[in-house]
């Protein structure tokens, strides 16, 4: 086994280790997934920000970067207790909801935006009204956290109150936040809640009309129906 080294640093944040082979692989694809969320229009500039676990430590965008900067050099990462082992620039400002997630859940992945529709419906109601019965893939219907600013840990805490149960909730007047086994589990949560709220939204816009909604008996029901979905392995 290679030995590990470990660099002088200043701050905060004062040694860093080098970057192991599955880190660097697990950072090519959160680097990935980030340049995802632009260009599915997710995401405007740098808002947003994508994580995942590898083992204690956990790989996370930086703050303030563009994701078609960052280059494998750049890689960015902390302890669960939030000390940063990986990298010299900062990383993102939602590191607490990041943090919250993987001490509460056994989540390896977290995926936090601000895309549109999404974020529209969470300045409109405290709950996802069951528009479509995919939100049992969420855990059932999607909640609003109450509004904190962004990279407090009220905010963080709001979250995880709203994701209980769920593995994806809205951020009132902010966006969204899911999370998954795997980047790519966490990217489609994240999708298929905005695409939700795309179709609640654009129902409830019909004048004089009332969208259909699912009963919760109706969606649990899909839950079930769920867990023998795909391909046996």
């Amino acid at each position: 086994m290679a030995e590990e080294r470990w660099e002088q640093g200043d701050g905060d944040t004062p040694y860093r280790r080098t970057v192991r082979p599955e880190e660097a692989a697990a950072w090519e694809a959160l680097v990935a997934t980030a340049r995802r969320t632009v260009a599915d229009g997710l995401v405007v500039g740098t808002s947003g920000n994508v994580s995942v676990r590898v083992g204690d430590t956990v790989l996370v965008t930086p703050s303030g970067v563009p994701y078609d900067r960052l280059t494998p050099q750049d890689v960015t990462g902390v302890g669960l207790d939030g000390r940063q082992v990986l990298g010299t620039l900062v990383p993102t400002s939602e590191l607490p909801m990041h943090l919250a997630v993987y001490g509460a859940t056994g989540a390896r992945a977290v995926v936090h935006t601000h895309a549109v529709h999404a974020t529209a419906v969470s300045t409109l109601v405290p709950e996802l009204p069951l528009i479509h019965y995919m939100a049992a893939a969420l855990g059932g219907p999607v909640r609003v956290a109450p509004y904190a600013a962004y990279g407090t840990e009220e905010l963080a805490e709001n979250m995880l109150r709203a994701l209980t149960g769920r593995t994806a909730c809205l951020l009132r007047n902010h966006g969204t936040v899911a999370h998954g086994a795997t980047l790519d589990q966490a990217y489609d949560r994240t999708a298929q809640l905005e695409w939700m709220c795309r179709v609640w939204l654009t129902a409830a816009s019909v004048p004089g009309l009332s969208p259909a909604l699912l009963s919760e008996e109706q969606v649990a029901e899909v839950g079930e129906r769920l867990k023998g979905y795909g391909q046996r392995r």
